[in-house]
């Protein structure tokens, strides 16, 4: 198999356990403070990278060159995952992973301004439909909302979130210097913990960790070991072998695996109206891949 297949591969696996962060999420984001759950959750995701790392590659100290690429990239990850946990407060589960799929307009941007990755005409008509159909999904299938721009608070929250997850993604290859994606995704989430330790500490302290409900547990272990340790690896080996608008096209999949995990878990299913808008992305990804 071609690196650039193990890529994809790794990408589709991605789009399905990132779903999850959205099903479990949208449940346990208002019993507890975002930077306190990330917090947790990255240190329990570095401390599981990190014995991958020790019993695999090992730590080179050679890794530990320009260590503030990790404070960069970390940083970039930390505000994702707050912003995503604070938007899901308001936003349904579905709508704020239509928001992630404007992911990979904002990502081909950032590509050319880092990396100089240049779009076909196929690949940007594909963002444009993939971002039309995410529109339709955030604004529940209402024209009159749409047309007004009566975009929830919940959803303009993650997007800015959205927009720190798209620059991360061109700044992996950029700042890469040949460690493989467990070093580099372990340093990285050390940088995104150190600095969410800082920023949550109150919230860490204010915190009644033994009195909160079974759902966040579960929500920060899988995130944690599942949605963050496993997804970062993914995305790390996909960043490697991809252009950066491919890596992200997989983001289109997220809504459909969102309604997925929401029927799994027992949740409504979204208006016919609101398909529409999830075929449209599904449709943008199919183009995207398309050599």
């Amino acid at each position: 198999m071609t690196p650039s297949r193990r890529g994809h591969l790794a990408m589709l696996l991605f789009s399905v356990l990132v779903a999850g962060s959205f099903a479990l999420g949208s449940l346990a984001a208002n019993e507890i403070a975002p930077a306190a759950l990330n917090a947790v959750r990255f240190m329990i995701a570095a401390a599981v990278i990190g014995v991958a790392a020790f019993v695999t590659t090992g730590l080179p100290r050679a890794a530990m060159v320009a260590p503030w690429r990790y404070l960069v990239l970390g940083g970039l990850l930390a505000a994702y995952f707050v912003l995503m946990f604070e938007g899901l407060k308001t936003a349904p589960p579905v709508s704020a992973a239509a928001v992630f799929t404007l992911t990979p307009l904002l990502s081909a941007g950032a590509g050319y301004a880092l990396l100089r990755q240049i779009l076909t005409p196929r690949m940007a008509l594909a963002l444009v439909l993939g971002g039309a159909g995410a529109l339709w999904v955030i604004f529940r299938a209402d024209i009159s909302a749409l047309l007004a721009f009566e975009i929830g608070r919940g959803e303009a929250i993650y997007f800015v979130g959205c927009a720190a997850h798209a620059v991360y993604t061109p700044l992996v290859r950029k700042l890469n210097m040949g460690e493989s994606p467990v070093v580099f995704s372990f340093f990285t989430m050390l940088g995104g913990l150190g600095l969410l330790i800082v920023w949550g500490w109150s919230d860490l302290w204010a915190t009644d960790w033994a009195a909160l409900p079974p759902i966040v547990w579960i929500t920060i272990f899988y995130v944690a070991v599942i949605a963050s340790a496993m997804t970062f690896v993914l995305l790390q080996y996909a960043a490697l072998r991809l252009p950066s608008s491919k890596v992200m096209a997989y983001t289109y999949l997220v809504p459909s695996w969102v309604i997925v995990w929401q029927l799994a878990l027992g949740g409504p299913a979204p208006s016919l109206l609101v398909f529409a808008g999830v075929g449209l992305t599904v449709l943008a990804l199919g183009m995207l891949l398309k050599e």
